[in-house]
């Protein structure tokens, strides 16, 4: 497995490959991100399984930036959400999170969900008003989309997660994922999730991506809330920075 340059377009393997074959396989220095190259990307990923979680969730949040600076997706994109997604299964992933007693798991969840929001329908037609044809076929972004049945198949066990924040950690993604086409006939089964979301969660973000989901699979939903609609739109929007803060 090699996610070098000339491999951005290549067909992508059916399921996810283990992590440590993301890891140990990718050739990251070839990588493009918004700091001149990936070289520097296993050291971070590594420390995401290590025993203290306030490194863990540092290390998520200077991921975001190091693969997702400014909502960009870059050519080491796709391998990090790739590693992010094969440790959710980790017992690294199950350690509580400091000042709060909720896995490592949902801020992981999280971060998955604030990325793949950046290649979704919504950012790419906002995208598309200004450069007609965007994404093109086998581009960054067009491959990196492509990836989405492969991560729904990792996310959605998570579903019904027997901890409040992973479950609903895990719709968000998985409703931003179910755009693609392949993952449709899926729809009505996470649109039971997305009502509970606006039942139940008093996160505005994450209620915005179930009403926005409802509707563009043409459910009824309530009347809309008077959300305020911030600069990055109705997506998710977390760089694990807020898991290491006390809740003063």
């Amino acid at each position: 497995m090699n996610y070098s340059r000339s491999h951005v377009g290549a067909p992508r393997e059916p399921d996810l490959p283990p992590y440590q074959a993301v890891l140990s396989e990718t050739d990251w220095g070839s990588l493009e991100t918004p700091f001149e190259n990936g070289e520097d990307l296993p050291e971070v990923l590594a420390r995401l399984l290590t025993p203290d979680p306030g490194v863990q969730v540092n290390a998520l949040s200077e991921l975001g930036e190091m693969v997702g600076h400014q909502n960009t997706i870059y050519e080491a994109t796709a391998p990090a959400v790739m590693y992010v997604a094969g440790i959710l299964t980790h017992p690294a992933a199950t350690t509580p999170r400091p000042y709060r007693n909720v896995p490592v798991r949902a801020a992981l969840l999280n971060w998955l969900a604030s990325t793949v929001y950046d290649a979704s329908d919504e950012k790419v037609a906002r995208t598309e008003q200004y450069s007609p044809g965007f994404p093109t076929p086998g581009s960054i972004v067009a491959s990196f989309r492509d990836l989405r049945p492969m991560l729904y198949r990792t996310v959605s066990p998570f579903l019904r997660d027997s901890h409040e924040d992973v479950r609903e950690a895990a719709v968000i993604t998985a409703l931003i994922l179910a755009e693609h086409p392949a993952l449709a006939e899926h729809r009505d089964h996470l649109a039971v999730h997305a009502r509970a979301i606006l039942d139940t969660s008093g996160d505005d973000p994450n209620r915005r991506v179930a009403r926005k989901a409802l509707e563009a699979w043409g459910h009824e939903v309530p009347a809309p809330e008077p959300f305020t609609e911030e600069s990055w739109g109705w997506g998710p929007h977390s760089d694990g920075r807020g898991d290491v803060e006390p809740p003063f």
